[in-house]
């Protein structure tokens, strides 16, 4: 059994600002369509959620990286956040198809100028 971890911070404007100067084709590029529906019903609080959705994919990623024989296998729209029954937030690798994986656990957190995020992931 073998444990990774990733953990990424990001300002939330960087993301806000992306998201204005190139819109759709900025979100398109990196969030899946439940990420997208999830992060706009959030009104003008969308921007710590995309923010916060983007360093869960840097997160994972760092916590893959090992595994991953080319890191341009792998896209954003890859991982994908969503949540649970409770609203607890919980990750999905989609193109490993968990095939090595686990368990993966997240962590996300945001305030009114920064959006963080842990992800640890339990191999087989």
């Amino acid at each position: 059994m073998k444990i990774k971890c990733g953990i990424d911070i990001i300002e939330i404007s960087r993301i806000q600002d992306s998201i204005e100067n190139l819109g759709e084709s900025f979100i398109n590029k990196v969030f899946t369509k439940k990420e997208i529906e999830y992060c706009k019903n959030k009104g003008k609080m969308m921007y710590p959620h995309f923010a916060a959705r983007f360093a869960v994919k840097e997160a994972a990623f760092k916590a893959i990286s090992e595994e991953i024989k080319d890191k341009y296998s792998i896209t954003w729209k890859d991982i994908e956040t969503t949540n649970d029954t409770n609203g607890r937030p919980k990750v999905e690798i989609l193109c490993l198809k968990n095939q090595l994986i686990e368990n993966i656990d997240v962590s996300i957190s945001h305030c009114k100028e920064y959006a963080v995020a842990n992800v640890t992931v339990l191999y087989k």
